[in-house]
C-alpha cells in the first residue's frame, strides 16, 4: 500500500503543481490584459489629444482669418468715412454757393399754357389769340 499511497501522493503533488501553474498563467494573463488595456487607454488619450490639438489649430486658422477679415472690413469702412468727410469738407462751400445762386437767381416768367381771360378776349399762351 505504501507504493499506492506514494503514487497517490505523487499524483496529488503533480495535480497541485499543475493547479499552481494554471493559477500563475491566469495571473500572468490578467497582468498582460491589464497592461494591454492601460497601453490602449494611453494610446487613445494620446490620439485624442493630438486630434484636439489639430482641431484647435484649424479652428484658430479659420477664426483668425475671420478676425482678419472683420479687421479689414472695419479699416475699409473707416477709410471710406474719412474720404467722405474729406470730400464733404472740400466741396461744402462750393455746393452751398451753387445752391444759393440757384435759389436766389429766380427769373419769373409765365408758363406758356397759362390762359388769360378778359371780358372780350381769351388769350391762350403768347402766340394764340382769339377774339
Amino acid at each position: 500500500m505504501t507504493s499506492q499511497s506514494q503514487g497517490i501522493q505523487q499524483l496529488l503533488q503533480a495535480e497541485k503543481r499543475a493547479k499552481d501553474k494554471l493559477e500563475e498563467a491566469k495571473k500572468r494573463k490578467g497582468k498582460r490584459l491589464k497592461q494591454a488595456k492601460e497601453e490602449a487607454m494611453a494610446e487613445i488619450d494620446h490620439y485624442r489629444l493630438q486630434r484636439e490639438k489639430e482641431f484647435r489649430n484649424k479652428q484658430m486658422n479659420v477664426m483668425g482669418s475671420q478676425g482678419n477679415l472683420s479687421a479689414q472690413i472695419e479699416e475699409q469702412t473707416a477709410e471710406t468715412v474719412r474720404n467722405l468727410n474729406s470730400s464733404y469738407q472740400k466741396n461744402r462751400e462750393s455746393m452751398i454757393k451753387k445752391l444759393l445762386n440757384v435759389t436766389y437767381d429766380v427769373k419769373p416768367e409765365v408758363h406758356p399754357n397759362v390762359r388769360y381771360a378778359t371780358q372780350d378776349q381769351l388769350y391762350v399762351g403768347k402766340d394764340d389769340c382769339k377774339k
